[in-house]
C-alpha cells in the first residue's frame, strides 16, 4: 500500500483450527522453539526447526513450499516471525497458532 514490501502470507489461528488443519494430507506442523523446550512438551507429530538457530533460514530453504505449514511456539511471537520470514521465503500457505503451546495445552485439556 505505502510502498513497505509485500504483506505477510500467514493467518492467526485458534487451537481448534489448529487441530483441524493437522489432519489434512501434505500439512506439516512445525514447532520453532529450542530443543529444550520440545523436550518438555510438544504437540505430536511435529518437526523441530529452532527459529533462534544461525541455520533456521538454511533449513527452511530446504521445505517443500507446496505444504501448508502449521507453526507454533510457546506463546505464538517467535512462531509469527517465522512464519514472515517463510512468506518472505515464497511460503504462502503458513498457520501461526495463536497463543502457541500454552494455547494448545489449555484448549486440549
Amino acid at each position: 500500500m505505502f510502498g513497505f514490501g509485500q504483506p505477510s502470507k500467514y493467518k492467526n489461528i485458534e487451537p481448534a483450527t489448529f487441530e483441524a488443519l493437522s489432519t489434512k494430507t501434505d500439512t506439516v506442523i512445525l514447532d520453532v522453539r529450542t530443543s529444550g523446550e520440545v523436550a518438555e512438551e510438544a504437540i505430536p507429530n511435529h518437526i523441530n526447526i529452532n527459529f533462534m538457530s544461525p541455520d533456521f533460514g538454511k533449513k527452511i530453504q530446504a521445505l517443500d513450499r507446496d505444504k501448508t505449514y502449521l507453526l507454533y511456539c510457546r506463546s505464538g511471537a517467535r512462531s509469527a516471525s517465522a512464519s514472515k520470514k517463510m512468506s518472505k521465503l515464497g511460503f504462502d500457505k503458513l498457520y501461526n497458532l495463536s497463543g502457541g503451546i500454552r494455547a494448545w495445552k489449555k484448549d486440549n485439556r
